[in-house]
């Protein structure tokens, strides 16, 4: 019996109880890969020795019986260390030298009983809502025509793919929540302090960023959040005892966006779904600020300058795009310095303002799926101004420090997943889940997609269309 398919906690508990040995459970997941990387490539790096050799050895822990994540496949993100594989950070301006050690992120995720099978593909320094660069074009399992979203796209692929059950990702203005919206997963931002910032840095991005799951359920991202967390206090998560006070907003941010009918009606539908189940939800718009992308921009280019100076790139081996950001951000760290208290009344505005709400839903994406490739020369002008109208709802989270997560919610009528997100005030994350996992309760997703081949997930199509069809009840035609 395959393993393949099943959720972390599954796996992990059919370890402990001894229904499957850890070096079954890799085998299965390498057997996943090796049929579909090559149409993904979702990896940078695979290591299927090395993972069954590791998996071996935890088959003979001693405390083998009590690891929350005994024996799980799962991938880590190429910007995050792996000792043995280089960072390459998606870019061919990182050396391919191995690293020495695992940070602290994976020491957290191997000491719970996970195994590495490999480092997943992003856009160059994370910077984009899609996974091409010049070491490869990551596409998305649903339709490899499409982007799995960016910047861990590599890590949603392969998790939709049903290589691995989870992924970690990390996210600097959408990139665990973009991709698990392209790729029909649920993935969670934390706030600030929850998990620590990879390769032991204060901060990432001037506190943009931070380190978090990508699942195919609400309970498998809960229970790897807590592991990256080092915390037991997310993992036993159930839906709201009472009821919440919910705001739906589906206009952008950003002026002159415009959001996809059926990414707008699957957002409605799943409101509808929860206010039926007794929340209160409010049609209101949250306070933002005209200066709101601004904002983002700023610390965004100054990030990635920061970073690429810190790492000591070669500005000629990076992508003619990535070069004129860290020149403009260089003017912007050395003229126009990030302020410190930069956000402080917009944040006053939302802070007041969520008063009167618990959660704020919004869409995740504009745009139910944007192109797998096509992007690498493209200016970046020209490439942010599409992000923007593609993937304007997240940033928002980050440059707040709020809690924001994606869920899935519907599929368009060609097939393509829509997610919709999910932001509470600082500290909810907790919050978050436990309402996801009600919405996963009254409206359940498919995990994986149909490239998969996971038996019994994905319904024969309905009404002669070709293509696979919305199944979530209450789905809206």
């Amino acid at each position: 019996m395959s393993t393949v398919g099943r959720t972390a906690i599954e796996i992990a508990e059919m370890v402990r109880t001894g229904q499957v040995r850890a070096t079954e459970v890799v085998a299965d997941h390498l057997r996943q890969i090796q049929m579909l990387e090559p149409s993904i490539h979702a990896m940078l790096a695979q290591r299927p020795e090395k993972a069954l050799a590791e998996a071996a050895e935890l088959e003979h822990r001693e405390d083998l019986a009590s690891l929350p994540l005994a024996g799980v496949p799962v991938t880590i993100k190429d910007s995050v260390d792996v000792a043995g594989e280089p960072t390459r950070m998606g870019s061919l301006a990182m050396p391919d030298t191995p690293r020495e050690a695992d940070d602290e992120l994976v020491r957290r995720l191997r000491q719970a009983g996970c195994i590495v099978v490999g480092k997943t593909n992003q856009p160059e320094l994370a910077i984009w809502h899609f996974t091409e660069s010049n070491l490869g074009t990551t596409r998305n399992p649903w339709n490899p025509d499409r982007s799995p979203g960016g910047s861990t796209g590599g890590g949603a692929a392969g998790v939709a793919a049903a290589m691995t059950p989870v992924a970690q990702g990390s996210d600097g203005g959408g990139s665990i929540r973009l991709p698990s919206a392209f790729c029909g997963l649920f993935g969670i931002k934390p706030g600030p302090d929850v998990v620590p910032v990879a390769g032991g840095a204060q901060e990432h991005w001037f506190g943009l960023s931070q380190w978090g799951p990508l699942a195919t359920t609400v309970a498998d991202a809960a229970l790897m959040l807590d592991v990256l967390a080092g915390t037991k206090k997310y993992r036993d998560v159930q839906p709201p005892a009472g009821r919440l006070r919910l705001a739906l907003s589906v206009n952008p941010p950003a002026a002159g966006v415009r959001v996809n009918r059926e990414v707008r009606l699957a957002v409605e539908a799943a409101a509808d779904a929860l206010r039926e189940a007794g929340h209160t939800v409010t049609v209101v718009n949250p306070p933002y600020s005209p200066a709101y992308v601004l904002h983002f921009v700023h610390r965004w280019l100054a990030g990635i300058a920061l970073e690429a100076d810190e790492l000591g790139l070669d500005l000629a081996k990076l992508e003619p795009r990535t070069q004129r950001m860290v020149r403009i951000g260089r003017y912007l760290n050395r003229y126009r310095p990030v302020p410190r208290d930069g956000m402080g009344k917009i944040y006053e505005r939302f802070e007041a303002w969520f008063e009167d709400f618990d959660v704020l839903l919004t869409p995740t994406t504009a745009q139910p799926s944007v192109p797998a490739s096509g992007w690498l020369g493209k200016s970046y002008v020209a490439t942010m101004l599409k992000g923007t109208n593609q993937v304007p709802f997240t940033p928002g989270a980050n440059m707040l420090n709020l809690p924001a997560a994606s869920i899935p919610v519907g599929l368009t009528a060609d097939g393509f997943p829509i997610g919709m997100q999910m932001i509470s005030p600082r500290g909810g994350e907790a919050l978050i889940l436990s309402l996801a996992r009600q919405l996963e309760e009254l409206r359940p997703w498919p995990r994986h997609a149909p490239m998969a081949g996971i038996e019994g997930e994905h319904p024969a199509p309905v009404d002669g269309d070709a293509g696979v069809r919305r199944w979530f009840a209450g789905s809206r035609p």
